[in-house]
């Protein structure tokens, strides 16, 4: 076996047709990189001339003068061939070496065990421990959830295979329920070209200073756009109600009601069902009053309550960042966004929805179990990667976490 380097070209046919195919393993995703000063390689390994493990390394000086190599989402490598994955380790330990590299990490897209949809160990189902084993015995160490830097936990809808009705009637009532409301009220979905991405930013700024976590400068979405979006791979969405339509659906429907109510007759056994459409009359009349009163707050008859991004890129596509107004949080327009995204799944071949980044051990209940809950109403699985690893190749990488730890101290 021949361990080289490789063109781009080369790399990216190799990973168009890799089973662990995944954006971050993407070219375009060194390109990204190299904007904040990383270094791009593409490594392989080939076997009479045939490339049968290829990696995307990434390299950054970090300390002592040193390099830090990283290679996202790999390596793409067949890992139930544990020979050779051992042969393209030591080659590419080697490589960083001779690169003044100190250390080398990555986060294989492989799953660890398979989980249900609540997160439980599926009794004979994957189970890549092996794995994880191998790459210790090679010197790796595996980092803990919460020093990772990609997402390990995440929830997924199977596509492959089944229609859209098949979908909604496996998805939890409120769920199928929402996502009719959200359509009967007239919510619209507006794709977001590229000089209206700080929309989108907007949004992610008020969900982020509202939940406590930090958002991305709007160059970073613009960079995204300008990698991905010329072939359909990246898309930005906001969701949109014209409230003097909301307003006029809701009087329509009030005015069905009344109707009801004057069809009824006298007698006593009606009194209930009048009751309840009187409760509704008056939680419509609140409705027009608010959105009323919105119009007239905003100055705008037309209001945004959310955004998402989504990365589509077969076999999956990823809900991978989103956002909503907080006062407008209420419309649930979440809900039509990923059903948008599920049926363009479906009619376009690919193989699963995947809703993203999940709490770790979500059977726990842990923080932003809501993440998952909201998440799991459409069904679908958990799904559990093995982690991020870390190669020490030099003495530089143990004095760094001496210093590290009495830091600490």
């Amino acid at each position: 076996m021949e361990f080289v380097e490789i063109k781009e070209k080369e790399y990216r046919d190799f990973w168009e047709n890799h089973p662990q195919k995944t954006f971050l393993s993407a070219p375009e995703i060194g390109k990204l990189r190299e904007k904040s000063g990383w270094t791009t390689y593409f490594v392989g390994l080939k076997d009479n001339k045939k490339l049968i493990a290829s990696a995307m390394l990434l390299s950054h000086k970090r300390h002592f003068n040193k390099l830090e190599f990283y290679s996202p989402r790999g390596l793409l490598v067949d890992y139930k061939d544990l020979d050779t994955y051992k042969i393209f380790i030591e080659k590419i330990k080697e490589f960083v070496k001779e690169h003044n590299g100190y250390v080398f990490r990555m986060d294989p897209y492989i799953i660890y065990k398979q989980r249900d949809i609540d997160g439980n160990i599926v009794e004979d189902g994957i189970d890549n421990s092996n794995v994880v084993e191998f790459l210790k015995k090679e010197g790796f160490k595996q980092l803990p959830v919460e020093e990772r830097e990609q997402v390990s936990w995440m929830f997924s809808l199977g596509l492959e295979g089944k229609n859209e009705q098949e979908i909604l009637k496996e998805m939890k009532s409120n769920t199928r329920n929402t996502i009719r409301k959200t359509e009967k009220i007239g919510i619209t979905i507006k794709e977001l070209k590229y000089d209206e991405l700080d929309r989108f930013q907007k949004i992610m700024i008020e969900t982020g200073e509202r939940k406590n976590f930090s958002v991305r400068g709007v160059e970073y979405y613009q960079n995204m756009y300008k990698l991905f979006a010329d072939k359909g791979e990246v898309k930005y969405f906001v969701t949109e109600l014209n409230l003097k339509d909301y307003i006029k659906k809701l009087q329509e429907e009030k005015k069905e009601k009344e109707q009801k109510i004057e069809s009824l007759s006298d007698a006593k056994y009606n009194e209930g069902q009048k009751k309840g459409l009187t409760n509704e009359i008056n939680s419509i009349d609140k409705r027009i009053k608010e959105a009323e009163e919105t119009i007239k707050e905003k100055q705008t008859d037309t209001i945004t309550l959310s955004g998402s991004m989504f990365i589509i890129i077969k076999p999956e596509i990823i809900y991978l960042s989103s956002g909503n107004y907080s006062e407008f949080m209420k419309y649930n327009s979440q809900y039509l966004l990923q059903w948008m995204m599920i049926k363009y799944g479906i009619e376009n071949g690919f193989k699963k929805h995947n809703f993203y980044g999940i709490p770790a051990d979500i059977n726990t209940h842990p923080k932003d179990y809501g993440i998952y809950e909201f998440k799991r109403g459409f069904n679908g699985y958990v799904e559990e990667l093995i982690g991020e690893f870390v190669l020490p190749i030099t003495w530089h990488y143990k004095l760094l976490k001496l210093i590290q730890k009495i830091k600490k101290h």
